[in-house]
């Protein structure tokens, strides 16, 4: 049986909160691609590589990269924004 998307994400939450970026750049792969049923949210999935990307995943530089080509200024600005927001309040 497939695993529900609240189930994986609450997997990945928690770490992600707590600065875990390999839960985050789990939980950007997610936004990213629809896995699990997931919506594809660019902007969401952007941050949680973003933030990864800051603690230092190369991985998640690499997909962040990558995700930024498929995004426009506005998105990416957004996302920006919403990972500069998560830091000052974590």
């Amino acid at each position: 049986m497939a695993r529900s998307l609240k189930a994986y994400t609450d997997d990945y939450m928690k770490l992600a909160e707590a600065g875990e970026n390999v839960a985050q750049m789990q939980l950007g792969l997610l936004f990213s691609t629809g896995q699990k049923g997931a919506p594809l949210d660019y902007i969401t999935a952007h941050k949680w590589l973003n933030l990864a990307a800051l603690r230092g995943n190369g991985e998640a530089k690499r997909l962040r990269t990558e995700l930024s080509d498929m995004m426009s200024r506005e998105e990416i600005s957004e996302a920006q924004r919403q990972a500069r927001e998560w830091v000052s309040t974590h």
